[in-house]
């Protein structure tokens, strides 16, 4: 059953798709991230600036809440396309190695 999944051209492009998703989505939070911790490294000054000229709100909480918001929309993007597209798929070479052995 194992060899029959492995074999199925579907699996192979689930196996694909989802590891270059997975591998841009990480590339798109570990650049983020570092990027952040590097500003705060070399020009914590910047972060600290208010965002209006009589705001309290500085750059660096302005970020921060961004990267927290966008991150959260990131994993709600690939719980979606896990749900519409690689369970679907997942399902068909299921499916496909049952028939098969039957």
């Amino acid at each position: 059953m194992y060899e029959r999944v492995r074999a199925n051209p579907k699996f192979q492009q689930l196996v694909t798709r989802r590891r270059h998703f997975a591998w841009t989505l990480a590339i798109i939070v570990l650049l983020l991230f570092y990027g952040f911790v590097m500003v705060v490294a070399f020009s914590p000054a910047a972060l600290g600036q208010p965002i209006a000229a009589d705001s309290k709100i500085t750059w660096g909480i302005a970020v921060v809440l961004f990267m927290f918001i966008f991150f959260w929309l990131l994993a709600a993007g690939y719980v979606y396309r896990a749900n519409a597209e690689f369970d679907a798929l997942t399902q068909e070479v299921l499916r496909e190695a049952w028939q098969e052995q039957k």
